[in-house]
């Protein structure tokens, strides 16, 4: 099977079970902020606090007006998220580069993790990006976590700073990749 978007300006990659698509009207952000604290439990089991660990649904509600949240779903089941934004709205001082786009809440449930869908969620975030106009994204984690931190590096981003957002427990180191560098 494949995981097809339903949007056109995604295509059709090859993977798993499901399909995926933009978050719609009629979909559920209750339903969303389960996945993202079932996704992002482990990382808090370790100390790290990220803030879709705990977030309210009216907190993934307003997260999700601030960009395109696409979703993956396995029949009803939403199994995987991310929400991307071009250029991105960084707060001052944050250590961004001018016109760059971001996307947050990437997130797969872990018994979907190893499947490649978050690398399937990663490639379409930094197609959206470049289609929106952006030709670098900027993104932040928990310098703790050094296997997430090393999974971006792997994939061509590089440590430019760090931020501390108010809602986490942890320092975040700010990576920059070049989309237009191939």
């Amino acid at each position: 099977m494949t995981f097809r978007s339903t949007d056109p300006a995604a295509r059709e990659r090859p993977f798993g079970l499901g399909t995926v698509r933009r978050f719609a009207e009629g979909d559920s952000a209750e339903q969303l902020t389960r996945l993202l604290h079932l996704a992002y439990a482990d990382h808090a089991a370790a100390g790290r606090v990220f803030f879709a660990s705990y977030q309210s649904a009216q907190d993934t509600a307003y997260r999700l007006g601030k960009g395109e949240c696409w979703v993956a779903f396995q029949g009803d089941e939403m199994v995987a998220t991310v929400t991307v934004a071009a250029p991105f709205a960084a707060p001052e001082g944050y250590p961004a580069p001018a016109g760059a786009g971001s996307f947050w809440q990437l997130a797969v449930e872990p018994s979907r993790r190893g499947t490649g869908l978050g690398q399937w969620l990663l490639a379409l975030a930094e197609e959206r990006i470049a289609a929106l106009g952006c030709g670098q994204i900027v993104i932040d984690t928990s310098s703790q976590a050094s296997e997430l931190v090393g999974w971006y590096r792997r994939r061509g981003y590089v440590p430019v700073g760090t931020w501390r957002w108010d809602v986490t427990n942890y320092e975040s180191v700010v990576l920059v990749k070049d989309l237009l560098v191939r």
